[in-house]
């Protein structure tokens, strides 16, 4: 739309937008509540037109009876929203939603940190997934759930329908642990040292495959050569 940043900015801290959507005193951006989808905006649209129409299109996806189903897992709209955001970032596989949900169902019911990595990436800032090195973790943020124990403050993305139903619809699972393979599935354990070795499992698997794209890499590169050489 070409509106200036600044703009923006003004349009998804808009005291009146937040309190549209419901969300707690304190918050201070509509982050989670600007629904990821494809929009027409016309022409000469402002940013707080179009913040406003992604506004609407949340509360059009979001089902009255959610609300009834947040209030029986004892969480409110924006906490729902808050897992739900968890879990988008968190789930490359989509039908793993539901076991994602579930696992830090699991450990919120028991006080157990969530410890996800896309909360530390949103505490530091970094506009891409990357990896999550130690001293990461060592951040000082209400978002590094690694330090404290319950949700965040809020939302950390913007989830779709997908990750909203799962968050409140969680997989009926015992699982309080997951790993993810390269390719983003995850395995899912019950205890610490089943995910232990479950961590290990996945290494030795990404060692394997790495060595079999280096071994078909090297025979690629050999057929290439016996292909170039001429017959006799």
């Amino acid at each position: 739309l070409k509106v200036p940043r600044d703009s923006v900015e003004v349009a998804v801290r808009d005291t009146g937008f937040l309190r549209r959507v419901g969300a707690p005193r304190g918050t201070r951006t509509l982050e989670g509540y600007l629904f990821p989808d494809t929009y027409d905006f016309p022409e000469g649209a402002t940013a707080r037109q179009a913040v406003e129409l992604m506004v609407k299109r949340f509360e059009y996806v979001w089902k009255p009876e959610w609300t009834t189903r947040a209030a029986e897992l004892k969480l409110s709209r924006h906490q729902v929203v808050t897992l739900a955001s968890i879990v988008e970032k968190e789930v490359r596989k989509g039908f793993e939603r539901p076991t994602v949900s579930a696992v830090y169902h699991n450990r919120l019911k028991i006080g157990q940190a969530l410890q996800a990595d896309p909360t530390v990436q949103y505490a530091l800032g970094r506009r891409r997934p990357g990896r999550v090195l130690y001293r990461d973790l060592r951040v000082d943020s209400p978002y590094n759930t690694y330090r404290r124990t319950g949700l965040p403050p809020g939302p950390i993305a913007s989830p779709g329908a997908a990750s909203l139903e799962a968050a409140l619809y969680p997989a009926d699972v015992t699982f309080r642990y997951f790993v993810a393979h390269p390719d983003g599935h995850h395995e899912f354990r019950n205890t610490y040292a089943e995910h232990l070795k479950a961590i290990e499992f996945v290494r030795s698997v990404a060692r394997r495959d790495s060595l079999e794209r280096r071994r078909q890499s090297a025979q690629a590169r050999v057929d290439s050569a016996l292909s170039a050489v001429p017959p006799l």
